[in-house]
Formats: structure tokens, C-alpha cells, sequence
């Protein structure tokens, strides 16, 4: 295995994982503060964060607008965090999406999800995080993970 992985942005389609990751270059390169109006995207189902250049880290993202999607999204997650070549990664669960009206809380989410018996039962490292790719909120948040994460 190389010295330099990928981190791997997961999720169901259309939760953001592209927007994201293009906020994710801009904040980079400029302040959030200079974050343009939201680029277009295409609904993926995965995305790779090549450009970011990171070490073995895997992010998971929900989409805490859709309801309708909670129950695949929790199901993808046991998926994802019970991958034997997952067991040491570390992950970032992202809520994203936070700036939608009528979204449920982060406990209410969190209750669904089961999220303190995951956490609990995971072998790895978990750190839940809430955002919005649209509007920038929270995303100094997410880059202040990955940059942590890279230097361990």
C-alpha cells in the first residue's frame, strides 16, 4: 500500500458529496468567505477526494433533508464501517444539508441512526459532523477534520 491514499466520500445519491468536495477545493484556495453561488452538480453514488490528497480517511454523508433516505443511508453506513479493509480508517459521518427548512434535528437524526451504538460498536475512529455544501456552513469544520486526520 503507497504512502498517500485517498480519502473516500460515501453516500447515497444526491446528498452532496460532489458539491462538497468542490467547496472543499475552493476553501482551499480561498476564504469561505469568497465561496461563489454553488456550482451544478451531477447526483453520484461515490466520490473520490484525490485532490485533496489525504491518507486512508473515509467520509460518510447524509442527506438530513430526506427523510425518505435516512433508513438506506444508516444501512449503507453498517456497510461501509463493517468492511474489513475499513476496520482503521478513520471516518467523518457528515450531516449535510443543514440550511434546508424543515429538516430534523441532530438528535432526532442521531436517534434514528442508532448513532451512540455505532459509535460504541465501530473499530474505528468516528467523528459526526453537521454542514451545508450550499451555503458553507460547517465547512471549515469538515477541512479542520481532514487536516487533523492527515497528520495522525
Amino acid at each position: 500500500m503507497s504512502s498517500k491514499e485517498t480519502c473516500l466520500l460515501l453516500g447515497a445519491t444526491g446528498v452532496g458529496k460532489t458539491l462538497l468536495l468542490k467547496r472543499l477545493q475552493k476553501l482551499i484556495v480561498h476564504s469561505l468567505d469568497e465561496l461563489e453561488t454553488p456550482p451544478s452538480t451531477l447526483p453520484t453514488v461515490g466520490t473520490n477526494l484525490t485532490d485533496l490528497t489525504l491518507k486512508k480517511k473515509k467520509k460518510f454523508m447524509v442527506d438530513s433533508a430526506n427523510t425518505a433516505q435516512i433508513s438506506s443511508s444508516c444501512i449503507q453506513l453498517l456497510s461501509v464501517l463493517s468492511a474489513e479493509p475499513l476496520s482503521n480508517a478513520s471516518v467523518l459521518i457528515l450531516f449535510n444539508k443543514r440550511d434546508m427548512p424543515c429538516i430534523m434535528s441532530l438528535i432526532e437524526i442521531k436517534s434514528l441512526f442508532r448513532m451512540d451504538d455505532i459509535v460504541a460498536s465501530a473499530t474505528q475512529p468516528i467523528t459526526i459532523l453537521e454542514a451545508s455544501a450550499r451555503s458553507g456552513e460547517g465547512l471549515k469544520e469538515v477541512l479542520s477534520w481532514l487536516e487533523s486526520v492527515m497528520v495522525k
